[in-house]
């Protein structure tokens, strides 16, 4: 996750900062007096959020936040201010949150728990996965990943389920066919299911998601941008939205 931070102040900067870490020790956070020296940044790099104050000498923070938006529709705008007044104009930016002054770690975390847009995938991911709800596989682009079997889809998810964990075949079996032995039959409709899942990921270019050794797979963690794994490390945009729903058309991730 990428932040930005500005205020003219360099005391209220440094509490602005100091505040956003403590909430997300690890994002990867800017800071700048100057908001020109912020639009130089954000020209090069997209951002996740910003946390701009607004009442800065030279240019605003919501003449800045208009700019950046200009860029990056989808930028998550935190106003920070001392001034009450200028709460109107700040909302009809659309804005995801608002502080007022003194920045604190729990008013960030309370912003930062609603914001309005999720952040979006990252870029040196090969797929994103949504679990809560529906599973379901995107490309980083968005578009959905066609498995022809739905069974090698639930493979793939009982994969992601277990997180980087190795998995055995039999493993996979008992978690799919619970009730069902075990048997030369079984083993061999298995490597049929799996032998499809990687045609769909390698038709992506995402066959390296998947680590295969003999009689067991596993998932490249970093390479899946995964609404699940965020949230186990409380990541503000997955926290929010999960809404008690798991894997929901898979039985086997009913109780987790």
């Amino acid at each position: 996750m990428k932040i930005l931070a500005a205020d003219d102040e360099p005391l209220a900067l440094e509490m602005l900062v100091d505040s956003i870490k403590e909430v997300q020790p690890d994002a990867e956070i800017h800071e700048f007096l100057k908001p020109s020296k912020l639009l130089e940044f954000a020209a090069e790099t997209k951002c996740d959020i910003a946390f701009l104050d607004i009442h800065m000498r030279g240019m605003t923070g919501v003449e800045l936040a208009k700019k950046l938006k200009e860029t990056y529709p989808k930028i998550n705008i935190i106003f920070v201010t001392g001034f009450d007044q200028y709460t109107g104009e700040a909302m009809k930016m659309h804005a995801s949150g608002y502080i007022m002054k003194p920045v604190t770690p729990e008013k960030v975390k309370e912003e930062m728990e609603n914001l309005r847009n999720p952040i979006e995938p990252l870029s040196d991911k090969l797929l994103r996965v949504q679990c809560f709800g529906n599973f379901d596989v995107f490309t980083p682009d968005g578009t959905p990943v066609h498995f022809e079997r739905s069974k090698s889809k639930e493979v793939f998810a009982y994969l992601i389920h277990r997180h980087g964990s190795s998995c055995t075949i039999k493993e996979i079996a008992a978690a799919l066919f619970e009730d069902e032995p075990y048997d030369s039959k079984q083993q061999a409709y298995l490597q049929k299911i799996i032998s499809a899942m990687m045609k769909s990921l390698k038709a992506v270019k995402a066959e390296k998601v998947v680590f295969k050794k003999y009689n067991s797979l596993s998932v490249n963690v970093n390479l899946v941008d995964c609404d699940y794994y965020r949230f186990e490390e409380l990541d503000a945009g997955a926290v929010n939205s999960y809404m008690n729903e798991y894997m929901s058309q898979y039985y086997w991730a009913e109780f987790y």
